[in-house]
């Protein structure tokens, strides 16, 4: 069997309609696991899953709309995953918000405080909801993915990127908790992708040019270029890799 293994492994990845989410969750289901397609509305979710079926076979994905906002509609997730695919062993938490750009100056409170719950809370509570049957079985790999926003400051994204940087924190203190169950928590931290939601960033020709002349890669990414990473995190061969946030970015930090 290879390293990368993970028939019949099943995996919330949350944020999958689209995006880096989709890929990751086309990544994990080419792999053999049986994934559950969840963002906020259910049609979306519908789509992508009956894609992934017709490629990889019937029952492989299913589709489970939930807000991350809402821990009542988390908590549903998690009960219906259960009851439709049997409990949880890979979550992905991917899903993430940025209602503001521009100075922190300018941020309202309510935006900073979506931002920090989104993006913090959520996906503590996600993690909350996966532990207790990840502990029963003394195995289960966690994911959340940061950005390199995280390790830098932003005069356009600031909030986003603190609360990216309180991400590798969680990941640090939920891998330390549950080494000792057989738990793996860990990070992906990407670059520039070319998603819908981070379109602000990579839509002006001028400004992507600049931002690709100083990439080692000389390109932005793409959502299949993450989801290598998610794979090899959920799967065997990263059994003694936990705490870590992984940097895939085409060079932009180096």
């Amino acid at each position: 069997m290879s390293a990368f293994d993970l028939t019949d492994k099943v995996a919330i990845v949350t944020g999958s309609s689209r995006g880096i989410g989709r890929a990751i969750a086309e990544g994990l289901a080419a792999q053999g696991a049986r994934v559950v397609i969840s963002s906020r509305k259910q049609d979306a979710c519908e789509q992508v899953a009956a894609e992934i079926n017709a490629t990889h076979g019937e029952r492989r994905a299913v589709a489970i709309a939930a807000s991350i906002s809402e821990k009542p509609q988390l908590e549903d997730l998690f009960a219906q995953t259960k009851a439709t695919l049997g409990p949880v062993d890979i979550l992905i938490c991917n899903a993430a918000s940025n209602p503001y750009f521009g100075s922190m100056d300018g941020i309202a409170d309510e935006q900073f405080r979506k931002i920090l719950d989104n993006n913090v809370i959520s996906n503590h509570w996600l993690v909350q909801l996966a532990l207790p049957d990840m502990r029963d079985r003394g195995d289960g790999a966690i994911v959340v993915i940061s950005s390199i926003g995280g390790l830098r400051a932003s005069t356009t994204i600031g909030a986003y990127c603190i609360s990216k940087a309180a991400d590798f924190q969680l990941v640090r203190n939920y891998a330390a908790e549950n080494g000792k169950h057989g738990i793996r928590v860990n990070g992906i931290a990407p670059g520039l992708v070319k998603t819908d939601f981070a379109k602000a960033l990579w839509d002006n020709p001028e400004a992507l040019a600049a931002t690709e002349k100083a990439l080692a890669m000389r390109r932005i990414g793409a959502p299949e270029d993450i989801a290598g990473a998610a794979v090899y995190l959920s799967s065997p061969a990263a059994r003694w890799t936990t705490g870590q946030t992984i940097v895939v970015d085409g060079g932009a930090t180096i």
